[in-house]
This record gives structure tokens, C-alpha cells and sequence, in this order.
């Protein structure tokens, strides 16, 4: 009897720790409706009948006390919410709509406090804009949080809220067809002078020019026309390849209405509404006509076959933007990959100054995620 006994409460002890572990699990998982999450991206995935709401999986800490949402799609009303919630938080409501939370909406401006009735407290944001939110370092030692909230690397104000016993959670709520954001939980803010505008934007600093081509992060997206050839949307990195940093990398996030993307290397002085590999100084790969150019809500899950087209251009040209341009003698073998693979290699001359990297686009909502100093190649 007492061997039963003994083994009885072993059980119950084994099945208390595995409730208590289940818990902590639950506890630190991010929770979500509504919403699709591929990484740091998050997407609308409702018929905007209803509220989508993302709660990250931490609170804010001393130690990591502030967030920033980059929004990489307005969609159709741009009704994005971006504040601190309880871990628990109802997620068919915006945060700030109930008790306890607080947001900034992107489509008003307005700052929603704990209730359904906001009060105007800054612009509104659109594409390519970046809402920051964090609790000044000193409120983790009282019961009362001063949130404050950021545009585009400047503060626009704060409020005082109680601070939740649980913490206060990132959160993010859509209520359209098409919106869709980056989120950074890692950001920092609170550096000297203009230091902190820098931090949450480094990637921005990496290209030297940009034409009809807007930077999120690491996100591109073409804002051009896209009604004739003469309407590329051009980014080109601001340092050239060299031996340490050799290689770069594209991802199709959206192929866009025609998929005309183009990836390759050109000289620094490459006409502004050119295609890479379309005049001199310049090798492309381009994706075009293919069955990966796909619909946004495809493309993220599939991965097809696609028909690239490499073009290289050395040739004089009679275009008045085509500048003459001085060779260093040397010639290098331009290669490229797709998933990994090389697919194709060219030979071609180095331009003076050498070769950027360089991402063309030509049709609506086209968007490509750039890593130029990828860990492989």
C-alpha cells in the first residue's frame, strides 16, 4: 500500500512539472489572429470584417525596452496599430482599444489609450514609415510606465499608463486587405544625438542612390510609375564588390504586376532609368515571364521554376546618358545563384571604380529583400 502510494504521488509529481513546463511555454510564445507571420514580416490574413491583433512573446525589460514596426504596405484603409498590451490581450481588438493597452494608429495619427475614443498625437504614417514604441528605462522600477512613441527615428510623445504585472507586450493590430509590416523587436533607441536615427535605419546608409525605389529595413519596393520602359526604379549599393565582400543576394518578397526585376552589377555612374544589363557597364540577371512571378499572397510558400535571363552590356550605344567610360584592364567572372545553385557565370570587363551591386524594378507593387553582406558565397 504504501509502495502504491508512493508511486501514485510520483505520477502526479511527474505530471505537475509537465503542466507547470507546458505553461512557461505557452507563456513565452508569441500569440496571434488573424495574422499571418513569415519571420519579421506580418500580414493581414482576415476579410476586414474583423480586428487582426500580434502579441509578441516578451514584455519590454530595462534591458530591451523599446520596438519599431516598419510599415511595408499600407493596404487598403492603412489601419495599423503599433503600442503595448498585457500578455493576454483580446486579439479580435486594436491595441489601445481596451484596458491597460496603449497604440498609435497609423491611419489617423491618433493615440488610443485604454478606450475606443482616441486623441490626436501625431502624423499619419504611410509606406515605408517606421513607428517606434518603448518604456523610458526608469518605470521598470514603479508601478507607473511612461511609453513614448517614435516616427521615422523622432519622438512624437509619450503617456503615463500603469504597468501591467505581467509586463507590457509589443503588439501590432491590422484591419484591412493588404497590410503588411516588419517588425524589429531588437531595436534600440535612446543613443546620443542623431545616433539613434542611424541605428534603426543602418541598412538605409547602405545604398548611394536610390531612384523610384523606397528602403524599409532591408526591404526595397518599387514606387515608380510603371507605365513604360523608361520607368526603372534603380538601387545601387553605395560601395562596390571587392575581395572581402564578393557577393550579395535577392529575395522576391513580391514579384509585383509583371515581375520585371533585375539583379546584377553596374558602374557608379549607371543612367538612373536603365535596367542593369542594359547599357554598358553593366551584367544582370533578370526574371521575367516566369511561373515564380506569382501573386504576393503566393509567393512566400512556393518556390517555382522561373525562366532568367542573363543580359551584359559593353557595347557603345548611342544613348545620351552613356557616359565613355575607362576600363582597368582587369576582367573578372560575374556568377550567379538562385536557391543557392550557380546558374550561369560571364566574363566581362571591371568599369573603372568597379562593379556596384544594383537592383532594377519596373512594375507595381515589386519588392525584394537585399542582403549585401550574406554569411554564404
Amino acid at each position: 500500500m504504501d509502495d502504491f502510494n508512493l508511486h501514485y504521488r510520483f505520477l502526479n509529481w511527474r505530471r505537475r512539472i509537465r503542466e507547470i513546463r507546458e505553461v512557461r511555454a505557452v507563456r513565452h510564445q508569441e500569440r496571434y489572429k488573424r495574422i499571418l507571420v513569415d519571420g519579421d514580416i506580418l500580414s493581414y490574413h482576415g476579410n476586414s470584417d474583423e480586428v487582426g491583433c500580434y502579441v509578441a512573446p516578451h514584455p519590454l525589460t530595462r534591458e530591451s525596452n523599446y520596438f519599431e514596426v516598419c510599415i511595408v504596405d499600407t493596404g487598403v484603409r492603412g489601419t495599423i496599430a503599433v503600442g503595448l498590451v498585457p500578455q493576454y490581450y483580446k486579439l479580435d481588438h486594436q491595441p489601445g482599444w481596451l484596458p491597460h493597452s496603449v497604440a498609435y494608429h497609423a491611419d489617423d495619427g491618433k493615440l488610443f489609450n485604454g478606450n475606443g475614443m482616441g486623441q490626436q498625437f501625431g502624423p499619419k504614417c504611410f509606406t515605408g514609415d517606421r513607428i517606434g514604441c518603448g518604456v523610458q528605462a526608469e518605470s521598470f522600477d514603479r508601478g507607473m510606465a511612461t511609453v513614448f512613441f517614435t516616427r521615422n527615428g523622432k519622438e512624437v510623445g509619450s503617456v503615463v499608463m500603469a504597468m501591467s504585472p505581467d509586463g507590457l507586450f509589443p503588439a501590432v493590430g491590422m484591419h484591412s486587405l493588404g497590410e503588411e509590416v516588419r517588425i524589429d523587436l531588437q531595436a534600440e533607441w535612446g543613443l546620443d544625438d542623431d545616433d539613434s536615427v542611424m541605428m534603426v535605419d543602418s541598412h538605409e546608409d547602405e545604398w548611394g542612390r536610390l531612384h523610384d525605389v523606397k528602403v524599409c529595413g532591408t526591404l526595397l519596393e518599387y514606387v515608380g510609375k510603371g507605365k513604360s520602359i523608361m520607368d526603372v526604379g534603380l538601387a545601387q549599393a553605395r560601395h562596390p564588390l571587392s575581395t572581402r565582400s564578393h557577393y550579395f543576394e535577392v529575395e522576391i518578397v513580391d514579384p509585383g504586376e509583371k515581375c520585371y526585376i533585375a539583379l546584377g552589377l553596374a558602374r557608379k555612374d549607371y543612367p538612373k532609368n536603365r535596367h542593369p544589363g542594359w547599357s554598358r557597364g553593366s551584367v544582370a540577371y533578370h526574371a521575367a515571364d516566369s511561373d515564380d512571378c506569382i501573386d504576393a499572397a503566393e509567393v512566400k510558400y512556393k518556390q517555382r521554376r522561373v525562366r532568367n535571363i542573363m543580359y551584359f552590356n559593353d557595347e557603345d550605344e548611342e544613348d545620351e546618358e552613356d557616359m565613355e567610360q575607362d576600363y582597368d584592364g582587369k576582367k573578372v567572372t560575374v556568377f550567379f545563384t538562385r536557391n543557392g545553385k550557380i546558374i550561369g557565370r560571364k566574363e566581362a570587363p571591371v568599369p573603372s571604380g568597379g562593379f556596384y551591386p544594383t537592383i532594377g524594378m519596373l512594375s507595381n507593387g515589386e519588392k525584394v529583400k537585399v542582403d549585401l553582406h550574406p554569411l554564404s558565397g
